[in-house]
């Protein structure tokens, strides 16, 4: 089977691998039997369409044994994103009751192009309505009758200037936004087939809101802009409504410790897509920004980078992306997350420092877009491999900007509102090595260390959530510098915070604990044990021999109460 398939609309001026079937007429293609897995064309069936290639054939200044090479170069890395892709398919049953939220003009321009069968139709005024809970197929909307609130359960909703409360949740469309004609046919085919993708994939071992005793994060639930994903307060849980997600991806940009991943394109795959753009210039493309008529002169080594949602790449995928590259590179995109926005600003704080050049060039509009084609160039001595298979995000990160920073001192740099960084710092006078705050970590920024009976940070895996603070017994023993990402070697190793000597139990000599915890125990329970020796003396005894101190003590005593009776 040939996975790929082009669709010589314009004829071509140069030939394609033998991989690429050609297709001269479209209508033949589609009623064969063969199985299409990337197309440049919608007009050709296949899994993936992708719209990159013809704008990089028709726009790219590169010669033309370079345009075959990356025409090739493009289908392949959508195999590779359609290989690694975890964005499974789901369907939902939709009946046909469909309430319209319009006034008169609006309720007969929909009816101009749905037929008296087409739906079982409701309709209320826009002021009427109050609140709009669950998802497509199974929708709630209560709404005001005269003083009197009703509740109305439908499959969608057609809302003329629709509030922003229609969108919280699947299953709204507002005519306004596209046409009465385009809502009518979307609502005819969501009855006859709906489905949805799974866009976020979650792991709650290493979530800083899951099963935490006090908030220390939900950036994710902050920026959603539906019912996606909400918090579970009693529990410190994340709810997920897949239905509902968008699929833009603005929670895993701000994801702190990478426990929200993209299915359709997970780091994993955008690592290996990456690869691909070695000796290149990345455009970065998000589905949304249509290129499908977009004439804009690319300039030789610049290849087009094709994503799906437009808020997910974080500062560990777009470095990644720029050290595989060696290049700097463009995000063209008309609106920026506030987690992508954020990731860009720290590379360019960084590359400036390092480099004296911009990181990313952002391009919002097709005027910026041709300024920065014009000005991207590579960075030399910035290209950077490395394996990070089975790596977390802020681990990712932390190697790559280690060997950016190599053994130079390039100063400080802020970090945003809404993405963390940050280092600890430890009162050795206080701390009794009692590692709550290494349990509470769980990015390990924070280890134990048997071998010298130390306590150690790594600040570049500090996300900066603070729940070692809320977690420490001590009063005033750790303190928190947030927001800054110190750019020296120093940054990225094991930083001792506290150390201490094992205490020795007085009675077997079994080290159970350290000087200072016995020390800080001692202090407190010597006053309530004055003038009872046995009892101080277990104060300073290891588990095991404290009973046997006890016992040894209760058994003389009452032989010599018994003889006193008898």
């Amino acid at each position: 089977m040939q996975e790929f398939v082009y669709y010589n609309k314009e004829k071509l001026d140069f030939p394609l691998s033998e991989d690429i079937k050609i297709a001269e007429k479209k209508d033949t293609l589609n009623e064969s039997d063969e199985d299409f897995l990337i197309s440049n064309s919608k007009e050709v069936q296949a899994e993936f369409y992708a719209p990159e290639i013809d704008f990089y054939i028709k726009n790219s200044e590169d010669s033309l044994p370079k345009k075959m090479e990356n025409t090739k170069k493009l289908y392949e890395i959508n195999a590779l994103r359609f290989d690694n892709a975890k964005d499974m398919l789901y369907k939902q049953d939709i009946n046909s009751r469909v309430l319209l939220v319009a006034d008169k003009k609006e309720k007969a321009e929909f009816l101009t192009f749905a037929k008296e069968d087409d739906f079982e139709l409701f309709n209320i005024s826009a002021l009427s309505v109050k609140s709009i809970t669950r998802s497509i197929g199974n929708l709630k909307v209560v709404f005001d009758d005269e003083g009197e609130d009703f509740t109305l359960e439908v499959a969608q909703i057609v809302w003329y200037n629709a509030k922003e409360i229609a969108f919280k949740q699947s299953g709204s469309f507002d005519p306004r936004q596209s046409s009465s004609e385009e809502v009518v046919k979307i609502l005819k085919e969501n009855i006859k087939k709906y489905t949805y993708k799974k866009f976020i994939s979650y792991d709650p071992l290493i979530c800083q809101y899951h099963e935490r005793r006090e908030e220390t994060c939900a950036k994710c639930v902050e920026v959603c802009p539906t019912t996606a994903i909400i918090k579970i307060d009693k529990d410190k849980h994340l709810q997920f409504s897949q239905i509902d997600c968008h699929g833009c991806g603005g929670c895993i940009s701000v994801c702190p410790s990478g426990a929200l991943d993209y299915t359709p394109s997970p780091k994993e795959a955008l690592y290996e897509m990456s690869k691909f753009y070695k000796n290149q210039i990345p455009l970065i493309i998000p589905q949304k920004m249509n290129i499908e008529t977009l004439d804009c002169k690319i300039k030789q080594n610049v290849l087009p980078f094709a994503i799906e949602g437009e808020k997910f790449l974080h500062e560990a995928t777009l470095l990644t992306l720029i050290q595989e590259s060696g290049s700097q590179v463009i995000f063209y995109s008309d609106f920026l997350s506030k987690g992508t926005k954020d990731s860009i600003d720290i590379l360019n704080s960084i590359f400036q420092k390092k480099y004296k050049k911009y990181a990313v060039l952002i391009a919002m509009n097709k005027e910026e877009l041709k300024t920065a084609i014009q000005k991207v160039d590579f960075i030399k001595d910035s290209f950077y491999t490395l394996n990070q298979e089975g790596s977390r995000k802020r681990e990712i990160f932390a190697l790559r900007l280690r060997h950016l920073v190599g053994e130079e001192d390039l100063g400080l740099v802020k970090t945003g509102e809404h993405v963390h960084y940050g280092k600890i710092k430890i009162n050795q006078d206080k701390c009794t090595l009692c590692l709550s705050c290494v349990g509470a970590c769980n990015m390990d920024a924070l280890s134990a260390h048997a071998e010298d009976n130390t306590l150690r940070f790594n600040a570049s895996l500090c996300t900066s959530c603070g729940y070692c603070l809320l977690t420490c017994p001590e009063e005033d023993c750790i303190s928190l510098q947030e927001d800054i990402i110190e750019l020296k070697p120093s940054w990225f190793k094991d930083e001792v915070l506290a150390k201490d000597e094992l205490f020795a139990c007085l009675e077997c000599g079994k080290e159970f604990a350290t000087k200072k915890a016995i020390e800080k125990i001692a202090k407190m329970m010597l006053p309530l044990f004055k003038g009872d020796e046995i009892k101080q003396r277990t104060l300073y005894c290891c588990e095991d021999c404290k009973p046997k101190i006890m016992m040894q003590s209760y058994i003389p005593q009452e032989k010599q109460k018994q003889g006193a009776k008898s």
